[in-house]
């Protein structure tokens, strides 16, 4: 009972921050009709679907005769009844279920928009999605915008739409972020664990997507991009506990919940708060060396290599894609520091402090959080939304290019090869260039299939490899002689060729077959090396070399050896020729007796004597 009480009490610890300044982004909801209500109200935007940032949208409000708060799907439809008509914004009441399943029962009765009316006099606050359950995964495909209202201004929309008045609204996200300059300054609040559920497949998700945008506008100093993590501090009742321990670094300072919410299995905490200390450092090394769109690369790459259902979630792998990116890897290392060491870390230190908002910011409480131009990002975190949100952050005029285009593309392959593995002999590359950023998959070459992680190793695999690099294999060519060790079979196969040693792969060297005495052993032979072979040839020009016996024989008799075979192999090809003469003739004899004797039956012969004698021996 008391181990379960101090795990809640550190739950809650780490789960609350110090601070409690959290400001709500509101866009501009202006009333059209009718003239009873005409003005601008402040409406806050929700934290999911796609709000229009640097546009508007106008439509017209209705109040569902049934189902009013919308947490049940609804019978009718909402789409506008004829082409040019306008969109509907349904007017829905807050409670009873969550906010965002209130937006996806709209969405799928066709309306373009939603607005939930605050059911108690409060100060506005910013709707939410939830994180367990089916909707969790829903709330990815909500597309439509949804902003909450007060109480005051919902009563007075139900009533003129209770007096048949008709009700227009337009929405407008033109000056729902700053746009001071020609360049967007914005933060991206994130974290490096991967199995925290469906907010955090959005993240996975996001990255990836995002990463050539981010990266072009980074390089064309349109942008200055900061990546942030949350952390929190164990309180100090608890530090010596086993769940702080597991949780946190330097002496309880900085921590991060379990992933799998169970301190008795799979990563813990401080796992996390590591990985997002090295992702801080990565950064920073990286914009010391003017690449700070680096960082991109690391994170998304990290996602794929090192994902913790792997259990690939550790210093070593994540090392390793550092190495890819020609990071510094010492100055990583240094970066992070003794995550031991009971002292502050001066880099989660100032992130713990960046987290309390200043100015038009508020508090940094939700993962993930976008902040573009010193203001919270509201709505689904989606390359198409974001993008529309930070160019909606440049001042007129100065938009650049991508902005003004349909679409982004960026070849991430031309600089240090995307980081993926490349042959420079052959000119042969695993990284693809594709819209969504570079992958690195190992290539088909010649109709021979490369296969490894197309990040450090490809190998071509199967049949007709040794055309392409040898397969990988040692080979070497001296003059007009070539000798591999490529194996051209279905799986990898190096194998020295006779007359070498060696592993295969990294070198063969050629064997000395005369000092090791393995040929020409005989006591009259004499024995000269040759690469990948050897000469073998008698002391005396009387003696002749036989190969296959490793062994010296006299000329002389070798010659009256061949002169004996000759005269037996003649004498019994005489023989043979003599005995197919006889066999032939006496077989002609035969049959031409055996004829005769059948045409004596049918007329006369002029041996028919001889021939009836016969038959009458017979008979």
């Amino acid at each position: 009972m008391r181990a379960g009480l101090a795990i809640l009490l550190f739950a809650l610890a780490m789960a609350l921050p110090a601070w409690g300044k959290f400001l709500v982004e509101t866009s501009s909801l202006t009333v059209t009709s009718p003239d009873s209500l005409k003005g601008s109200y402040d409406s806050a935007i929700g934290n999911f679907g796609v709000p229009q940032y640097g546009g508007t949208l106008a439509g017209t409000v209705i109040y569902p005769s049934k189902g009013a708060d919308g947490c049940i799907p609804f019978v009718e439809s909402f789409k506008p009844s004829k082409n040019g008509g306008r969109p509907v914004f349904l007017l829905l009441d807050r409670g009873g279920c969550y906010f965002a399943l209130k937006a996806w029962n709209a969405q799928l009765a066709g309306a373009a928009a939603v607005l939930v009316a605050d059911n108690k006099v409060e100060t506005l606050i910013t709707m939410d999605t939830p994180d367990e359950g089916k909707l969790s995964e829903l709330v990815a495909n909500i597309t439509i915008p949804s902003a909450l209202i007060e109480k005051k201004l919902g009563d007075k929309l139900k009533g003129a739409l209770s007096s048949d008045e008709m009700v227009t609204i337009n929405l407008d996200w033109r000056e729902s972020l700053p746009h001071p300059d020609e360049r967007v300054e914005y933060e991206f609040w994130t974290n490096s664990n991967d199995e925290c559920g469906p907010k955090c497949d959005a993240q996975v998700e996001f990255k990836s997507n995002f990463k050539g945008v981010a990266q072009l506008l980074e390089k064309g100093g349109y942008t200055q991009f900061t990546p942030h993590y949350i952390t929190w501090y164990c309180p100090t009742a608890f530090i010596d506990s086993k769940q702080c321990k597991s949780q946190c670094i330097n002496g309880g300072r900085y921590c991060a919940p379990d992933p799998e919410q169970d301190f008795t299995t799979g990563y813990d905490g401080k796992d996390v708060v590591l990985e997002n200390l090295r992702q801080l450092c990565v950064f920073k090394v990286a914009k010391e060396a003017q690449r700070p769109w680096v960082w991109w690369d690391y994170v998304t790459d990290f996602q794929i290599r090192c994902p913790m259902k792997e259990k690939l979630y550790n210093s070593e792998c994540a090392e390793k894609v550092i190495t890819s990116l020609s990071l510094k890897l010492e100055d990583v290392r240094t970066c992070m520091g003794d995550p031991e060491a009971n002292a502050d870390n001066p880099l989660l230190k100032a992130e713990q402090d960046a987290q309390v908002g200043t100015g038009t910011r508020g508090d940094v409480t939700i993962l993930p959080t976008l902040i573009i131009n010193q203001r919270q990002y509201r709505g689904k975190l989606d390359k198409g939304g974001v993008m529309k949100a930070i160019c909606s952050g440049f001042e007129e005029t100065t938009d650049p290019p991508v902005c003004l285009s349909e679409g982004v593309e960026t070849n991430e392959c031309l600089v240090n090869n995307g980081g993926c593995w490349k042959n420079p002999n052959l000119n042969i590359t695993a990284c693809k260039d594709t819209f969504r950023g570079r992958v690195c998959h190992c290539p088909l070459v010649n109709g021979v299939q490369f296969q490894g992680d197309g990040y450090t190793s490809c190998e071509a695999m199967g049949l007709g490899r040794c055309k392409v690099d040898n397969g990988g294999c040692w080979h070497e060519t001296r003059g007009d002689v070539t000798f591999s060790a490529c194996l051209d079979s279905e799986v990898k196969g190096c194998q020295c060729p006779e007359g070498f040693r060696g592993n295969g792969v990294d070198s063969c060297v050629d064997i000395d077959e005369c000092k090791e005495r393995t040929k020409c052993r005989c006591a009259d032979c004499h024995c000269d090396n040759t690469w990948g072979g050897y000469d073998c040839h008698c002391s005396s020009d009387d003696l002749l070399y036989m190969r296959e016996h490793d062994t010296c024989i006299s000329k002389l008799i070798s010659l009256v050896g061949w002169v004996v075979s000759f005269i037996v192999l003649a004498g019994m090809a005489v023989l043979a020729v003599g005995g197919y003469v006889i066999y032939k003739y006496r077989l002609r004899s035969y049959m031409d007796s055996e004829i005769r004797a059948i045409m004596a039956q049918y007329m006369p012969l002029d041996s028919s004597n001889d021939i009836n004698h016969h038959l009458q021996e017979e008979a």
